[in-house]
């Protein structure tokens, strides 16, 4: 079974969002510093383009947390890989998540980084499934793109460890006949 990719959100698309929630991140935390804690691996390029475009101070750690393997559709249990390198002590935090889908993994993530004494925790997305929602409760404070229940790549999401550095968001489309 051979998959080709058609694109669901240009380049250009996702880069004039990304400015326009890094815009409303810098009007709601002014100057006050920021912790972003990357979600591994997909939400690297995520962050890495929202943090250029913040204005007030940030650090960043990275937490490794994985619901999907190397298949299509999340298990629906988190696998721990990498826990955070800093303590989350009074700090302003912002997760920084590639998708959100059945919102279990951020359940768990909230539930286990809240009791590490944060100031206050939000949680910002490059892609959201709404549809998909399990955890009802799984506030998303930033989204850029609300999307439909599809199988996305690119822009550090994955197919298998494929298709990460696409620099636009795609949809995996398999082609049954093809081998």
């Amino acid at each position: 079974m051979a998959e080709q990719i058609r694109v669901l959100l240009t380049e250009q698309e996702v880069d004039e969002r990304i400015e326009a929630v890094a815009e409303q991140i810098n009007r709601d935390y002014g100057n006050t510093p920021l912790h972003l804690i990357c979600i591994l691996k997909g939400g690297v390029m995520f962050m890495c383009e929202l943090a250029k475009r913040l204005k007030m101070p940030v650090s960043f750690d990275f937490m490794s947390v994985s619901s999907y393997g190397s298949g299509t559709v999340s298990t629906g249990a988190g696998k721990n890989g990498k826990d955070l390198d800093e303590p989350l002590d009074g700090k302003q935090v912002l997760i920084v998540e590639d998708i959100i889908d059945t919102g279990r993994t951020l359940s768990y993530l909230l539930q286990i980084l809240g009791q590490r004494g944060p100031k206050d925790i939000r949680l910002c997305t490059l892609l959201d499934k709404p549809d998909r929602r399990v955890k009802k409760h799984v506030r998303v404070d930033y989204t850029c793109f609300e999307i439909p229940d599809e199988f996305v790549v690119g822009y550090g999401l994955d197919y298998d460890q494929r298709y990460r550095n696409l620099p636009f968001i795609g949809v995996v489309e398999f082609d049954e006949t093809r081998e």
